[in-house]
Order: structure tokens, then C-alpha cells, then sequence
């Protein structure tokens, strides 16, 4: 009898200790608010709120009190007085730094590119990828191409070793008429995008394909909180506008339409008649049951001229300016439209289904001459690349918190690229054809899945997960002689193991490593029979996330990157080139700092040694990967109505070759811009390179050789940085 009274004494008393709270957090205007933090006080657990603002906190009872926090809103203070579903309400406020708290949380990155939004919001498309930190990218085809990507010591050409998303749809494109994982970030419009979640390496079981230095998803607001209109001029003949229509926005349902045309000339002596559309309209609610749905659609087009790179000696003779073309027919046009939705399932208040899918139709046209007159003295080395594709894909997850302790996700996924007429060509003057040196159709399926779990102990998280990929290639040849539909397939799986020890809000050390791969142009699996066609990456990071001072965050890290050997597909010569192992290592530092309430600074800084193993001391550089890199701002934020920033971003000298002999030169460009806000209307003037600064975006050591010449020159060439470039904007808001 008493050991059956001491036993219902126990149940009682786990029964007491065991029980959670429920609640629902939005802001003043009812609009749901998703990764809130709620700690209790007194038994020291946590949650966060779901996209519906929904959350359970475990090992809570009446008379306990609850720290509500989430940055740019007030922090409340409540105490819990019944079991009663809890419904709170948070107010924004001025950005406070000392108020962003290092909290349990893998990705933590995310923080970071937060307070940069925060602090300094994107102002236009080439922004959308500075703001992580230690991405470099360069423009070499008069603005309507993709832009040439660099991080951690990676040239990734246009994304084939770092993966891009929106709203969960792919932005990069397999066995692309230009080159593999080409990412083509225009269809956004920057006024759009809510957040960025990004990562460096090859650490997280729901990144595949491309993530190799790194992943970024851009995702776009649910709502606006008003509508604008925006209208820009510049030099150069540049404008552009910019409509954001709030078309419904209630409790439950919002919709939005948004529009942007670009036009300019551009700063080069050969105008680039540039010119882009963009469309994009998105419908989001949550319906009784808690599930929430959002459909977006949206249509870009663009079409350009470009002067692109040009020789040293051309410019150092006087014959053309540093501003100068070669072959002025060089451009091209593209063309992407979406339709994407996003539909998450809550099952309970521990578990939810999230589910994206979508459908793209692209179109890609590019001429190009990198030669001039080396292959064909007569009528110059002018190609064209031609890109016709439907892509459809899908990707479910299932998300399930088992308790304070553990919590798991399963997904699995599917995307099919359909490319019809994969084109490279030898063609004069943008008209004739000359040769077809490659011509076929690309199918191309990726099936996924994928598993992660999170395990939660004192002041440890430990993440594990496993991933993976099958491939199937297929490539039919239009100049084959008789029928050819050559397929190959290929899978390859990838886990990933990472250590979070979080001290207290104010420090926290991270041990991250995994495994990670690109996959390969469909037309280099079917010559190698598929052989070293899914090279993988196996890397580390060993870093802190450090609040020394209240309005102080720093974030640092040691890293390592192996790539294996793999072959490569050369889109420009049509061509298949071996491409040996090779290894990275780094060190990344960032440091965020608010002076006032209205003055922050921020910098980061990465240095890369990156060298191919197999070659021997000397003979091992890997061109144009980037060594030392540095960026550097002050902005100020709501003061008496202005806001602004003034941002350095230096790239220092890298190899242009295997043994250094040519050296890529660096830069140093500053950028400046204000904003005045009277009620409605904002009046604002961006500044890219306020001190005018002559230097080169982009270089390339390549053979070519000029009409006037009897034998090729092996040399850098160049794509001009802008020179001094002023843009009043205006803009009225209702």
C-alpha cells in the first residue's frame, strides 16, 4: 500500500512537471510571428514559434513566467495563469543589437544576415548575393548574363559550387548552354526578398547538388506593409522602376503584385541597350485548420549588348579604351517564368509537413567571342549558346519534435530538367551559323531524400544526417548520323555530423563537417560512361559565435574543403577537360557592431590557401581563386528621418595561372548611399565607386589573337569595373 502511494505520489508529480503551454504570437496587426523565442524563467526550457506563430513550451504550469523575445520587436515579460491557450501580441521597435542573443541554433549564420538587412537593405540585384559575407561576384557581359560567383577560393563560374534557391524552387540550372550550375539570379525583384538563409559548406542533409562551398535560399515576403512606387535615374542613361501593389492583406489572406523595368545604356564606349521585365505576384493564407498555403507566379525577360573582356595590350597600345570592345556584337537575351507553390501541413503542435513544388520555363541566348580571330582568321570566333528548358520539381519534409531532447526531419524530393535544342554554335554577326559544333537534347532527373536529427543535451545540440542523390542522365545527339539516346546513371550518398556547444547567450562554438557534390553537365556523363561525374567535397568548420560586448557580435571560423577529382564539360569549346583534386583551407571572421541607436558598423574578412593536390609545389595554384578578401561599412538607420551607408569591399591579387607567374590584380571599390524619409515620400542617391576608381570586375588569362596579328597572345583580359556612378531615387508609399 505505501509503495502504491509513494508510486501515485511520483506519476502526480511527473504529471505536474511534464506540462506545456500552448500559444499563438503575431504582431499588432494579428500577422502571425515565426521564430519568436519563448524561455521560461523558471524551468529554464524554450521554444520557438512556428510560420503560424503557434507555439508549445514544455515543463511549464500556471505561475510561471515567460521571456517573450524576437529580434526588432519589444521584449514581453508574461506570467502563465491558466493552461488556457496563451495569445500574445509583440510591437516593433528600433533595431537594438544588444538585444540579438546567440541562441541554440545550427544556422546560426541566419542571425547574421538578418541585422545586415536589418541595418542595410538590399538596394538592387547584384546585392541580393554581397550579403553573405565573403561572396565576391563579378559581371563580364554587359549585366544581363549571371554573374561570375566566387567563395571560399572557388571561382564557381556562374553557381557550380554553390547552391541557389527562391522559395525553395532551384535558381540554378544542370547541363546549362553556358556552363554547369549557371545561376541567374535577375527574376527576383530586391524589394521583394524578406530574408536569406545561407550556410558555407556542405553541412546540412537538405542541401544537395551545387552545395559545395555553399548554399543561399532567398525567400520572399508573405505580405507587404504597404504598397510603393519607385522610380530611378542615373547616368549612362539608366532607369528603372519599381510598382509594389498591396492588393489584400486581413488576418488570414494576403496578396501582393510587383513589377520592376530596367533600362541603360551602360558605362561601356559600345552602349549595351539593356533593358529588363519583371513580374511577380503571390497569394499567401492560413486556413482554419493551421495549415498555411502561398502561390506565387512570376515573368522575367531581358536582352543586352556587351563589350565583353578585353586584352591588356589592346588597351595599353591606344587601340581601344579601358572602357572598350573588341567585338561589339557580343549579348544576348533570357527569358524565365515560374509558378511555385508552397503548402505546410501542422499535423499537431509537435509535428508539421512542409511541401514546395513548381514549374519553370526558360530560355537562354548567348553570344560570345573569348578568341576574336584565333580559330578563324576570316570571320572572327563569335559562338552562340542557346538554353530551352522546362523544369519541374517537388520536395516534401516531415518535421517532428519528439521532445526537449529530440527532434528529426525526413524529406525526399524530385526535380527534371527537360532542355530541348542544347546549343553551342559558331556564328557571324549574330546571324549566320557557320558551324554547329554541339547540338542535342538533355533529360535529366534527380531523386532525393534525406534524413536529420537534432539531439539536445545541457548546453550541446549534436546534428546528424544522411542524404541521398540518384542521378539519371540523358543526352540525345541532333548531330549524330543515326539515332543516339545515350543515358547514364549515378547516385551518391552524403552524411553530415555537426556540434553545437552553446556556453551561454553570449558564446558558442561549432564543429561542423560533412560531405557534399556538384553534379556534372549531362554531356560529360555520357563521354566518360559515367566515371567521376558526381565529384564529392568533404569539409570542416571549427568556429565560435562571440557577444564580448552588448552591441558586439563576432562570428569566426577555421575551415577545410577537399574536392575530388572529376571532369569537366567546357560549354564555350564543347569540349570534356580533366580537373584534378584539390584542397582549401581558411579562416572567415565577421564582426557586427551598433555605436548608437542609429550608427552600426560591420566588416568581414576571409583569407583562402587553395591549391591542387596532385601538382607539384610551385606548379599548384588554382586560377583566380581569391585569397584575401575584405568588406567594410558604416550605416545609419532612422536618424531624424535619414539613412544610409558608406561600404568598401576590397579583393586582393590571385593567380591567373597554375604557377603564379600572371597575377589577377585586386581592387578596392566604395560605394555610397542616403535616404531622406518625409512621411510618405523618400528621396535617396546611391554612389557605386565614389572615388573612381579605374579597375577591372573581372580577368581571365586567355589566348587570343586580334585581326591585326600574325600570332596568338596568351594575356589577361578584362571586363571594366563601373567607373563613378550616381542614381536619385524617389519613391512614395501609401
Amino acid at each position: 500500500m505505501r509503495l502504491l502511494f509513494v508510486l501515485g505520489i511520483f506519476i502526480l508529480s511527473f504529471s505536474v512537471n511534464a506540462q506545456s503551454v500552448n500559444g499563438v504570437i503575431t504582431d499588432t496587426n494579428g500577422k502571425p510571428l515565426e521564430e519568436v523565442l519563448i524561455h521560461n524563467l523558471f524551468s529554464k526550457t524554450h521554444a520557438h514559434s512556428d510560420s503560424n506563430g503557434k507555439f508549445t513550451i514544455e515543463n511549464s504550469k500556471p505561475e510561471d513566467s515567460l521571456q517573450i523575445t524576437k529580434q526588432g520587436f519589444i521584449t514581453e515579460n508574461i506570467k502563465i495563469l491558466t493552461n488556457d491557450l496563451l495569445t500574445i501580441s509583440l510591437e516593433e521597435k528600433p533595431f537594438l543589437l544588444e538585444e540579438v542573443k546567440i541562441t541554440n541554433n545550427l544556422k546560426y549564420l541566419n542571425t547574421i544576415s538578418k541585422i545586415d538587412l536589418e541595418i542595410q537593405p538590399i538596394s538592387n540585384s547584384q546585392d541580393l548575393m554581397r550579403k553573405v559575407p565573403g561572396l565576391f561576384i563579378g559581371q563580364h557581359a554587359g549585366g544581363g548574363k549571371a554573374e561570375q560567383i566566387f567563395l571560399r577560393g572557388f571561382d564557381c563560374d556562374h553557381g557550380t559550387d554553390i547552391s541557389v534557391s527562391v522559395d525553395g524552387m532551384p535558381v540554378n540550372m544542370v547541363s546549362h548552354g553556358h556552363g554547369q550550375g549557371y545561376a541567374d539570379l535577375h527574376f527576383v525583384i530586391p524589394e521583394t526578398v524578406d530574408n536569406i538563409d545561407f550556410d558555407k559548406g556542405a553541412y546540412f542533409a537538405d542541401k544537395g547538388d551545387f552545395t559545395t562551398a555553399g548554399y543561399i535560399a532567398f525567400n520572399t515576403k508573405k505580405a507587404l506593409k504597404n504598397s510603393s512606387v519607385s522610380f530611378e535615374l542615373g547616368q549612362f542613361d539608366t532607369y528603372r522602376t519599381v510598382a509594389l501593389f498591396n492588393l489584400l492583406n486581413t488576418e488570414n489572406q494576403s496578396a501582393y503584385f510587383a513589377g520592376e523595368y530596367m533600362m541603360t545604356d551602360g558605362y561601356f564606349d559600345a552602349p549595351q541597350n539593356f533593358n529588363r521585365i519583371n513580374l511577380f505576384g503571390k497569394y499567401s493564407a492560413k486556413i482554419n485548420n493551421g495549415d498555411q498555403l502561398a502561390i506565387s507566379v512570376s515573368h522575367f525577360k531581358s536582352q543586352w549588348d556587351a563589350s565583353g573582356q578585353i586584352p591588356d595590350r589592346a588597351v595599353n597600345s591606344g587601340m581601344i579604351s579601358h572602357f572598350g570592345a573588341i567585338d561589339s556584337n557580343e549579348g544576348g537575351n533570357t527569358s524565365r517564368s515560374n509558378i511555385n507553390l508552397q503548402y505546410d501541413s501542422k499535423i499537431d503542435d509537435y509535428s508539421q509537413i512542409k511541401n514546395t513544388a513548381y514549374i519553370s520555363k526558360y530560355d537562354f541566348e548567348l553570344f560570345s567571342n573569348f578568341t576574336f580571330f584565333l580559330n578563324d582568321p576570316v570571320n572572327g570566333d563569335q559562338i552562340r549558346q542557346r538554353d530551352n528548358r522546362t523544369i519541374v520539381g517537388f520536395q516534401s519534409e516531415y518535421d517532428r519534435k519528439i521532445d526537449d531532447q529530440w527532434s528529426f526531419k525526413i524529406g525526399a524530393g524530385l526535380r527534371n530538367d527537360n532542355n530541348k535544342g542544347l546549343e553551342l554554335s559558331h556564328t557571324v554577326n549574330r546571324k549566320t551559323v557557320l558551324e554547329y559544333l554541339s547540338l542535342g537534347d538533355v533529360n535529366q532527373t534527380n531523386l532525393f531524400s534525406y534524413a536529420s536529427a537534432d539531439f539536445t543535451t545541457g548546453k550541446w545540440l549534436i546534428n546528424t544526417g544522411l542524404r541521398l542523390d540518384y542521378f539519371k542522365f540523358g543526352y540525345e545527339d541532333q548531330l549524330a548520323p543515326t539515332y543516339s539516346n545515350q543515358t547514364q546513371t549515378k547516385a551518391i550518398v552524403s552524411p553530415k555530423l555537426n556540434f553545437l556547444y552553446t556556453q551561454d547567450n553570449t558564446l558558442q562554438y561549432f564543429l561542423k563537417l560533412g560531405k557534399g557534390f556538384h553534379s556534372n553537365d549531362a554531356r560529360v556523363v555520357v563521354a566518360q560512361k559515367g566515371q567521376k561525374i558526381l565529384p564529392e567535397t568533404y569539409g570542416g568548420d571549427l568556429g565560435i559565435n562571440w557577444k564580448p560586448f552588448p552591441r558586439m557580435i563576432i562570428n569566426s571560423a577555421l575551415w577545410y574543403l577537399y574536392l575530388a577529382q572529376e571532369f569537366v564539360y567546357v560549354g564555350d569549346e564543347a569540349v570534356v577537360e580533366p580537373s584534378g583534386k584539390t584542397a582549401r583551407k581558411g579562416f572567415d571572421f565577421g564582426l557586427r557592431y551598433q555605436f548608437t541607436n542609429w550608427l552600426f558598423w560591420n566588416t568581414d574578412y576571409t583569407y583562402t590557401h587553395a591549391r591542387s593536390i596532385d601538382e607539384p609545389k610551385g606548379q599548384d595554384y588554382l586560377p583566380l581563386a581569391p585569397v584575401h578578401t575584405l568588406t567594410s561599412g558604416l550605416s545609419v538607420k532612422n536618424l531624424k528621418g535619414f539613412s544610409g551607408s558608406l561600404r568598401t569591399r576590397f579583393l586582393g591579387d590571385r593567380p591567373a595561372n597554375e604557377d603564379n607567374s600572371v597575377v589577377a590584380k585586386g581592387y578596392c571599390i566604395t560605394d555610397f548611399s542616403v535616404n531622406y524619409q518625409i512621411k510618405k515620400v523618400s528621396i535617396g542617391i546611391n554612389i557605386d565607386n565614389i572615388f573612381d576608381t579605374k579597375w577591372k570586375e573581372t580577368q581571365f588569362l586567355t589566348e587570343t589573337r586580334l585581326a591585326n596579328e600574325t600570332e596568338p597572345v596568351d594575356e589577361i583580359h578584362f571586363t571594366a569595373g563601373t567607373p563613378f556612378n550616381a542614381r536619385l531615387i524617389l519613391k512614395y508609399s501609401w
